[in-house]
């Protein structure tokens, strides 16, 4: 099983009890709310739109919720957000990418530079580390009443790089340029997924002890809980020592 993978098990394990709901909820929010600035509030004419309701339903947001964003995002008075993206290196050389989505950049900023500075990390130039880091399509797709091989063949020919089944999940992996022709083949089987993301996918990952280890998933647990912050991306080696220390 790859880290993503492990990494993605482990997060839907601790969503289903965790607190910070509220701030998955937040984040799908602003989603929603720049693919309608973009593309309008009608998801049939606006697939990132669409993505953003489809990956609403995957977390469990309510359907009043989702349409009453869908309207609040309509209104010229509504908030403007901005998309930017910030490199830097946690303790012990780890690198990290982090997506943002903001109405205050110069707010947003300062918290970033902040938690870096706390936790020995560093905050770098954008470009300097993109580089270690590929775009893939990442689906999270509950296991349903299909026979599996042809299921699996299916998103083979829609461009599977990946399939992995565990806890009665399927995580598949695409090239970003099949991102798009995986979701119309979900949609012509009539499956959702419970979530599907663009995501930067570290090249190769840096192996560190335990607690250095825990040390990094702090400064990332602090990025995951900034408002602004909608994703995290880091090449820690998620060891199996450490995926059993956040069971």
């Amino acid at each position: 099983m790859s880290g993503h993978s492990k990494w993605s098990t482990i997060k839907r394990k601790k969503g289903a009890l965790d607190a910070k709901r509220s701030k998955i909820f937040t984040k799908i929010l602003k989603e929603i709310s720049i693919a309608v600035k973009e593309g309008g509030g009608d998801p049939e004419s606006n697939p990132r739109l669409r993505l953003a309701i489809a990956n609403a339903k995957g977390a469990n947001m309510p359907k009043d919720n989702i349409q009453r964003a869908i309207t609040k995002a309509g209104d010229k008075n509504s908030s403007n957000f901005s998309e930017v993206t910030y490199e830097g290196y946690a303790p012990y050389g780890i690198a990290m990418f982090l997506e943002c989505t903001t109405d205050n950049i110069q707010r947003t900023v300062a918290n970033i530079r902040s938690y870096f500075n706390k936790h020995q990390g560093e905050l770098g130039k954008n470009g300097s580390l993109s580089f270690l880091f590929e775009r893939k399509g990442i689906f999270s797709i509950p296991q349903a009443d299909i026979d599996r091989d042809e299921f699996e063949l299916a998103l083979i020919e829609a461009g599977a790089e990946e399939i992995e089944l565990e806890d009665e999940y399927y995580s598949v992996t695409t090239a970003m340029e099949d991102f798009g022709a995986m979701m119309k083949k979900l949609e012509e089987l009539n499956i959702a997924p419970e979530s599907a993301r663009l995501e930067r996918i570290p090249n190769d990952t840096k192996a560190l002890g335990l607690e250095e280890a825990k040390k990094v998933l702090k400064l990332i647990d602090l990025f995951e809980d900034d408002d602004d912050v909608q994703k995290v991306y880091h090449n820690l080696e998620l060891t199996d020592s450490l995926l059993a220390s956040l069971e």
